[in-house]
């Protein structure tokens, strides 16, 4: 149904006014006049707001109104709905509330904001340009001038409109054709932003000064000349001959100084000890009185504000940048979490456990179980490294793993395939330790061990290690794999680790080690036990590696 315009608590009275919707995505934004009822919002193309994002529901809630009020209902979405970083079901709306659709911190959508925001610095820059600039002005009011709208850039956070801003108000108090803003990387200095006068966009350096830019890098000192036609050692300098330059400043970005509380503190102007980020270049064809008027000061409080305005910046992009990183990895987490999901089987003659403990957000161990007509197969690996990479690689040799065991090839077949797997694609230092196991129903128990801990078999209360092992999967291409047999009898258990247990690590530095694991396991009656017992020896210290445990019991 269509809406008439807000005349309740969400407006001021008689304002008559359709509210607003400002969509805000990653450094878009879009404003959606709110003119209808229900608004829907949803991954589905049929939404009147889709958001293309996996966990966004394709029907995920809508915005409904009655008697000017506007409420938010979420339909029942996977990953919820908030209001303010509240999770919702339904809410009144009030204005400038900030509504989140299942995805966090990446977009979101201000309900009817008192002030149309701006995502952009070109923005705040229109709200000065229409300011005229005396030749009588003061350098103070210049100085306030640039402060203002500075103090607004500080607020975006978009670096190339940082800089763009930044060089477009330089130019408007000096009066200068040309301004140019180059940015230290690891290849040296690069041209980031180029301004004329006119507004228009500079693409390269080639006619500026290089023999000047580079003077004042290297001496971390401001260079300022109005008339270079009074100076005879610039005189006969080839730029400037070449392209009739007359007035050049260049004053080098210093880095301002980072405290623990992140707030940042300018460099003075003669600290040249501070690190140069950058340089600040401007120059005229003709002698400019207008920049002779404008102080050391002020040019100072410009290049200070832009190395703050920069690092900031700079700041903002890297928080974003870990903070997408952060989104990334809590989904690669859960995906991981849901492929190494074990549903355990159940078997008449035996009873499996298992449990794993990563020490970052996915990890590079996995186990799995898989029951056929052979017996009960397990498997537990650990991918050499942590993080993004070893949980990739886990995942994929998890899932080549599973297959070749529903499958009912041998063990032996199964670990050198794998090893062809690592060996053949050239995946870097990579390599995994494994063991792989099958119990028959008459107890008898199969394994192929590369490179793994040593299982424990726990036969009453006593722990015997078999030693037999093989390398582990991906050191060498021609590696042969053997399996080793023993018998299980009624009561017997048998307990697989990865070296994540063996050793972890108290504050003292000592390992949990193989003697206090054969301890435990002997008088124990669940991993759990083992879990606790690696707790209370870490005593709060961190794992730096993770722990799986799983315990095989053969009930006959």
């Amino acid at each position: 149904m269509a809406l008439q315009p807000i005349t309740g608590p969400t407006s001021s009275p008689g304002s008559g006014i359709f509210p607003t919707l400002v969509f805000v995505q990653g450094n878009e934004q879009r404003t959606i006049t709110l003119d209808h009822s229900p608004f829907s919002v949803g991954r589905k193309v049929d939404k009147d707001l889709v958001i293309a994002d996996p966990r966004v529901s394709r029907d995920h809630a809508i915005i409904t109104s009655e008697n000017g009020q506007f409420e938010v209902v979420d339909q029942g979405s996977k990953h919820g709905t908030f209001v303010n970083g509240e999770r919702i079901q339904r809410k009144t709306l009030e204005r400038n509330d900030r509504l989140e659709f299942g995805v966090r911190d990446v977009s979101y959508v201000v309900f009817h904001p008192h002030h149309a925001t701006s995502n952009t610095a070109r923005e705040f820059l229109s709200q000065i340009s229409g300011i005229h600039i005396s030749s009588e002005s003061t350098d103070l009011e210049k100085l306030t001038l640039f402060l203002e709208a500075a103090r607004k850039l500080n607020t975006t956070g978009v670096l190339d409109e940082i800089l763009v801003t930044l060089l477009e108000a330089t130019l408007k108090l000096t009066r200068a054709e040309r301004g140019y803003v180059f940015l230290k990387t690891d290849e040296g200095m690069r041209l980031a932003a180029g301004r004329n006068s006119k507004g228009e966009p500079l693409l390269d350096d080639k006619t500026i000064s290089h023999s000047i830019l580079d003077d004042a890098l290297k001496s971390n000192s401001e260079f300022v000349v109005t008339d270079t036609s009074q100076s005879l050692e610039l005189k006969g300098r080839q730029s400037i001959v070449a392209y009739d330059l007359r007035t050049v400043i260049c004053i080098p970005l210093r880095k301002p100084q980072v405290q623990a509380t992140r707030d940042i503190q300018a460099v003075t102007p003669a600290d040249t000890s501070a690190e140069v980020m950058g340089a600040l270049y401007v120059d005229s064809r003709f002698a400019s009185r207008d920049i002779s008027s404008v102080s050391n000061d002020i040019l100072q409080a410009i290049a200070r504000e832009a190395a703050s305005l920069i690092e900031n910046a700079r700041l903002v992009q890297a928080e974003e940048a870990s903070r997408r990183y952060q989104q990334e990895l809590s989904i690669a987490a859960s995906i991981q979490q849901g492929l190494m999901a074990v549903t355990i089987p159940e078997v008449p003659f035996a009873r499996l456990a298992g449990r794993n403990l990563s020490c970052k957000e996915i990890g590079g161990d996995f186990f799995d179980a898989v029951n056929t007509e052979d017996g009960l197969a397990i498997v537990l690996a650990d991918v050499s490294g942590k993080g993004v990479s070893a949980a990739l690689l886990a995942s994929t040799l998890q899932g080549m793993i599973y297959s070749q065991l529903t499958a009912r090839m041998p063990l032996t077949e199964i670990v050198a395939a794998a090893n062809r797997f690592f060996t053949d694609k050239h995946i870097g230092e990579k390599y995994a330790t494994l063991i792989v196991a099958r119990i028959r129903r008459d107890g008898e128990l199969e394994y192929v061990n590369c490179g793994h801990v040593p299982p424990l078999l726990v036969c009453n209360h006593e722990v015997i290690r078999p030693r037999h092992g093989n390398l582990p999967v991906g050191l060498l291409a021609d590696a042969t794999y053997e399996s080793d047999r023993c018998n299980l009898h009624p009561g017997d258990r048998v307990v697989l680790v990865t070296d994540g247990v063996t050793e972890a690590e108290n504050a003292r530095g000592d390992f949990f080690e193989d003697h206090r694991l054969e301890a435990v396991a002997a008088k124990s009656e669940t991993l759990e036990d083992i879990f606790s017992a690696v707790a209370n020896f870490c005593g709060g210290t961190p794992l730096n590696d993770d722990c799986t445990v799983v315990e095989l019991v053969y009930t006959g």
